[in-house]
């Protein structure tokens, strides 16, 4: 046997007669009379037409299992599922279903050894029925029978087996299986019939309602109704569900014991086979929860949560909406940036919390300062912003009005602060800017001319108020211009050293300072004036700090190599970003080591500025330097903030003299007087001291009779490439400044 057949059995393709023989023609009783014979006939023909009409498939048994006999619907089945090849027999006749069941393989072989086992139960009378569902799927459908085996009636010896398709009840079973565990999910599910009366409802309705099935059965879902939502609300849902023949959203019940709690409703409508709406079925999940988590989400993605006010987020999408607005009126809006004059000084002294309380009680005040519809929005930090509408139909005007409520506001800042235990007192910098008729197209633009403003006020004294100017906005643009440029720059090493000679008294070239250039298209160069402050102010110090200093030892290298420069210095100046670099040290051995240079040869520029943070760290990492041979040189020496204690703890070998004491040196008694105080300085800590800047021969005098004998500037040569430095200095010409 196959799974390809009806589990159990194997009918042959049959012919038109009928095959069913009655049984009792296969006893031997001898010759019957004709009486006898022809009600035989009768009780034949009677048996043939009433078990070819039953639908189910029935074969007769032998005591020992033989096939006696099959009905119409045997052999039909039989004829559907002959294969090609096999021969076609009459009937089964004749064949031993126990057998067949023993020979059965493939997927029907364990139901086949059960059947066995049942119909051999009959047949010996140990069982008066046996039956069994089995599957006999195909690789293009799946079906399902029944059989059934009975004890042959009357004490005739056999059994009758029956095989009923039960494909369509077991599907149906399996159908309502699914329903009935899909309706007690643990979505609350209600079904009312057309006329919105319940007839019936899940746990799960019970557990988010709170009514149970005996009182919810039999009224209508008017009992939910939480009254939030007006008539025309329902009318639209109606008609959806009679258009579409379904409805879905968001809607506010009410439970039995009268909370009110949002829930997602679906509402589908069932019809029956005339068309005809005969159901509603609805399935309705709590959102309680998700609904708060998400207006949370919400609120953190849109508002601040120290200050309650709007954040960057909702107030560049408010901007977007007043300024598409201002299109289609000609009245302008103002938009104002304000920031909290030394906040961070007040944090550092006094904590963040003290800070926080300042800037919760700086918010409250500005929205006690703004006209009704204004929006105050808190961008972060101390920086809050105020959006102005409806200021009129002129810029004067409108700019007065502006002022007017940004004096307010200043004066309402400007009020003492109780801060717990603290009085304190703030002032803001505030930057105000119009737009009008969807000019500026963009709120980052709006915001920027804000933004700039607002430093024009902090650097004309803070605690004022200042209008955009477009000639900051130029500046700044130039300014993100010229940052752009230096990264590109900085990827494709576009720059230049160059090199100033610095010369002892008798003139002669004892060091070059190197000294960065940028050249552009069209073959000017970029003094380092202008750039590095971008430099730094844009966090691009440290690969111009590293390009310089790898490029001027490869330099050095090749200087010792040339007997007319072998003894130059070579001095570097680094940037407060490198030498704070806890990995710095390693860095400068490094390129020592791979450019081979003579690191006694190697002078380290600093300035004054890098003494501010980190001194401790700075001196370490000096000393490990000097350990190895390379000198320091502390420039602009003067002019910064130098405490003496660590001056004396700095392991340098030189001061250099600023420029700045230098240029006046000449006509200003109190230039002569710092320039002699650091030359004393610089002797009495063993020092070198050397000036820059200096471009007559009267200040180069003024200098040797003071005791410097170290120079660099106009009056020697200007920063050279070292090409002709080199050439120079292989010329032998006279000793610089004395030509």
């Amino acid at each position: 046997m196959t799974h390809h057949q009806p589990l159990l059995y194997s009918p042959s393709a049959g012919g038109a007669s009928c095959d069913f023989s009655c049984p009792a023609t296969n006893v031997q009783q001898g010759p019957a009379p004709p009486q006898r014979a022809a009600a035989a006939g009768v009780c034949h023909s009677f048996a043939c037409a009433v078990l070819d009409a039953v639908r189910e498939q029935i074969a007769v048994l032998g005591a020992d299992g033989t096939i006696l006999a099959v009905n119409g619907a045997w052999r039909q089945v039989a004829a559907t599922r002959s294969r090609p090849g096999r021969p076609t027999l009459a009937t089964d006749i004749g064949r031993n279903y126990l057998t067949l069941c023993r020979e059965a393989v493939g997927l029907g072989a364990e139901g086949a050894a059960e059947a066995e086992v049942g119909i051999s139960a009959v047949l010996a009378g140990e069982r008066d029925q046996f039956q069994m569902e089995y599957p006999c799927h195909t690789p293009t459908e799946q079906r399902w029978f029944r059989m059934a085996v009975s004890p042959m009636a009357y004490g005739w010896p056999g059994a009758v087996v029956a095989h009923e398709d039960i494909t369509e009840r077991y599907q149906a079973e399996a159908d309502l299986r699914v329903a009935a565990t899909a309706f007690e999910s643990n979505e609350g599910m209600m079904v009312t019939d057309s006329r919105g009366i319940i007839l019936k409802v899940n746990q799960a309705f019970t557990r988010i309602t709170g009514y149970p099935m005996d009182e919810a059965v039999g009224r209508t879902p008017r009992m939910l109704s939480s009254g939030r939502h007006d008539a025309e609300f329902y009318r639209a849902m109606w008609a959806e569900i009679g258009e579409h023949g379904s409805w879905s959203g968001e809607i506010w019940n009410r439970r039995k014991n009268g909370e009110v709690y949002p829930e997602y409703l679906s509402i589908t409508s069932v019809r029956d086979g005339s068309g005809r709406i005969c159901n509603y079925v609805a399935a309705l999940t709590d959102v309680t929860q998700s609904k708060a988590a998400s207006d949370e989400i919400r609120s953190l993605a849109f508002y601040d949560p120290l200050t309650g006010l709007p954040n960057r987020r909702l107030l560049l999408e408010r901007l977007r909406q007043v300024l598409d607005a201002s299109k289609l009126h000609d009245r302008y809006g103002a938009l104002m940036f304000i920031d909290l004059d030394n906040f961070k000084t007040l944090n550092d002294t006094l904590g963040h919390s003290v800070g926080d309380l300042l800037l919760q009680q700086v918010a409250e005040r500005l929205q006690e300062c703004l006209r009704q519809g204004d929006t105050v929005a808190r961008l972060g930090g101390d920086e809050f912003v105020v959006l102005l509408e409806g200021l009129g139909c002129n810029e004067p005007a409108a700019a007065a009005q502006a002022e007017q409520l940004g004096s307010k506001i200043l004066a309402g800042l400007n009020r003492p602060y109780l801060l717990g235990s603290h009085l304190c007192h703030s002032t803001p910098s505030m930057g105000a800017t119009l737009f009008q008729g969807g000019w500026p197209a963009h709120p980052e633009e709006l915001l920027m001319q804000a933004d700039i403003a607002m430093y024009q006020a902090k650097q004309a004294g803070r605690n004022g108020m200042r209008f955009f100017d477009q000639k900051m906005q130029d500046k700044i643009s130039t300014r993100a211009r010229l940052e752009e440029a230096l990264r590109r720059a900085i990827a494709e090493q576009r720059f230049a050293l160059y090199y100033q000679p610095q010369v002892d008294e008798q003139g002669q070239v004892v060091g070059a300072e190197a000294l960065i250039r940028w050249p552009q298209a069209d073959g000017s160069l970029m003094s380092p004036a202008r750039f590095i402050p971008v430099a730094e102010e844009a966090s691009l110090i440290l690969p111009i700090g590293q390009w310089v200093m790898d490029t001027a030892c490869a330099q050095l290298r090749q200087w010792q190599d040339q007997p007319h420069m072998a003894q130059l210095v070579m001095a570097v100046n680094v940037s407060a970003a490198q030498i704070h670099q806890r990995d710095f040290f390693e860095q400068v051995q490094a390129l020592i080591r791979r450019h081979g240079v003579d690191p006694s040869r190697l002078k380290l520029e600093l300035t004054e500025g890098l003494l501010l943070e980190n001194i401790e760290q700075i001196i370490v990492t000096m000393e490990r330097l000097r350990k190895i041979g390379v000198h320091f040189s502390l420039d602009d020496f003067g002019t910064g903030y130098s405490s003496l204690q660590y001056l004396r703890r700095l392991p340098l070998s030189q001061l250099k003299i600023d420029r700045s004491f230098v240029n006046e040196l000449a006509s200003n008694s109190n230039d002569q007087a710092i320039v002699t105080t650091i030359i004393a300085m610089s002797r009495s800590l063993g020092l070198d001291v050397i000036a820059e800047g200096v471009e007559s021969f009267e200040q180069r005098g003024l200098l040797e009779q003071l005791g410097c004998h170290r120079y660099q500037g106009f009056l020697f040569s200007q920063a050279v490439p070292a090409e002709q430095l080199q050439q120079w200095l292989a010329a032998r010409q006279p000793p610089l400044g004395l030509i």
